[in-house]
């Protein structure tokens, strides 16, 4: 071990009681010896009950159905959110809008982040009665078991699978982390199944005898993993796999525009594979907060001022480490655009 990470050791043993997941940037995370011992499935097994019980707590936000739906698959999808006038006034606002955006290039996908903090809002009626309204943000909440403030974004996935450019890495079957975390996506417009819908494996996002005997597994081998985004504690599960966790076949979500879908990225996830050129447009929200709180409340994105912010925030601070680096990080800023402009990454 290196002088740097022993003095570094306080802040590794703190991160064992955050959402820090990375088994390669953290050696006590990344310990074999402590994950033979239990250290990873201790940790994920404590923030699944712990967010159960924060998660009863919130129970009001959602309706029986929705509890049931998300308790048997992971996810609530629900079809025909907006009326006709909504849903073409939302679209109108969509198409005529210039936006500052940010794009991060995947392989052969860009994926398009347009910040919707209160002042982008507050000059778009129809957006912002989705954002702010209860299905969105109380379907967030009860999934990620946090009655906190979600990052929200205009989110636009243009994909050229006839490109040269490797494969889309959110492609793989894959677990955002250990503990559970909620993202929703209102889609505008039809998703065609040649065009990479999203998709979940139904009921992954619980911790079944199969799937603890697999993070067990993982845990020994993930700090020197091939796969850096695995390494990272983002967990890939190769498709031959499925059968093994005796898991069923995966939910496509190739549905018709206006249509909501909120998950738990806990469970497996991915963007189905695309068939041909397409941009798939939606509002994204993104809920995660320390799994090992006790309350569900007091965050401090609530606070005013803060409010709606969390995307804002974020996409300065990736332009904040681009000057810094002097070179592009993931996320880079494409200027003030129309939402499906092409990209120049």
């Amino acid at each position: 071990m290196r002088a740097a990470e022993i003095l570094k050791m306080p802040l590794f043993a703190a991160e064992l009681a955050t959402g820090a997941k990375s088994f390669c940037d953290n050696p006590l995370i990344g310990s074999r010896r402590l994950n033979e011992a239990g250290l990873h499935v201790k940790r994920i097994t404590l923030a699944e009950r712990m967010a159960d019980a924060r998660r009863r707590r919130l129970a009001h936000l959602a309706s029986a159905e929705e509890q049931n739906k998300y308790a048997q698959n992971g996810f609530i999808e629900t079809q025909n959110l907006l009326s006709d006038e909504d849903l073409s006034g939302l679209r109108r606002e969509v198409e005529t809008t210039r936006f500052d955006a940010w794009d991060m290039p995947q392989g052969n996908a860009v994926t398009r982040f347009i910040p919707l903090p209160p002042k982008v809002l507050g000059k778009l009626p129809f957006m912002r009665k989705v954002v702010e309204g209860k299905p969105f943000q109380n379907g967030l909440k009860y999934l990620a078991s946090s009655n906190g403030d979600p990052l929200v974004y205009l989110h636009i996935v243009m994909t050229n699978p006839d490109s040269k450019r490797r494969a889309d890495p959110q492609t793989a079957f894959h677990s955002d982390t250990f503990h559970s975390t909620a993202k929703a996506w209102f889609f505008l417009y039809d998703i065609d199944d040649a065009e990479g819908p999203f998709t979940y494996i139904p009921g992954s996002h619980r911790l079944t005898k199969e799937r603890l005997d697999w993070e067990y597994e993982q845990s020994l081998i993930a700090s020197n993993h091939k796969n850096r985004l695995h390494a990272r504690g983002s967990f890939r599960l190769p498709a031959n796999e499925l059968a093994r966790l005796n898991y069923p076949e995966p939910t496509r979500f190739a549905v018709p525009g206006n249509t909501l879908v909120v998950a738990d990225t806990h469970g497996f996830h991915a963007r189905a594979k695309s068939e041909k050129p397409s941009i798939r447009v939606g509002i994204y929200g993104s809920l995660r907060r320390n799994p090992f709180l006790p309350w569900a409340g007091l965050d401090v994105f609530n606070l005013p001022g803060l409010r709606g912010k969390q995307a804002s925030l974020f996409v300065a601070q990736k332009d904040l480490q681009t000057r810094i680096k002097g070179r592009p990080v993931s996320h880079r800023y494409a200027g003030r655009i129309l939402a499906t402009e092409p990209s120049k990454f």
